[in-house]
């Protein structure tokens, strides 16, 4: 359970700091992007997943993290939003247990 939990708090982490070297680029940019992204990531437990949500001007579901292990999915398995209260379980995008956060966008997990 610690490493979940650790392997989440990297999750922002990472979540933040691609939002920051993304918006650095623009002419908007600010000294305090990645504290502002990693504050607007909050983490809700669930019966069989994480739910990573952000909130900003509006509250939308970054993606799904797996808890426990299923018939198809490992936990820690990275998973794209379906909608508000699902994920697609489609195919997992990187594993945080694993330390794959090479899908991680700050806009959430990529497209296949």
């Amino acid at each position: 359970m610690n490493d979940m939990k650790q392997a989440l708090t990297i999750l922002k982490t990472e979540i933040a700091q691609d939002f920051r070297e993304w918006h650095s680029r623009s002419e908007y940019a600010r000294e305090d992007d990645f504290e502002r992204m990693y504050r607007s990531l909050s983490i809700e437990k669930g019966r069989k997943y994480y739910k990573i949500i952000r909130t900003d001007n509006q509250t939308m579901v970054w993606g799904f993290v797996v808890r426990e292990d299923d018939k198809q999915f490992r936990a820690g398995d990275i998973l794209k939003a379906a909608s508000w209260a699902a994920p697609a379980r489609n195919k997992a995008r990187g594993n945080i247990l694993d330390g794959d956060f090479s899908w991680v966008r700050w806009t959430g997990p990529e497209y296949l």
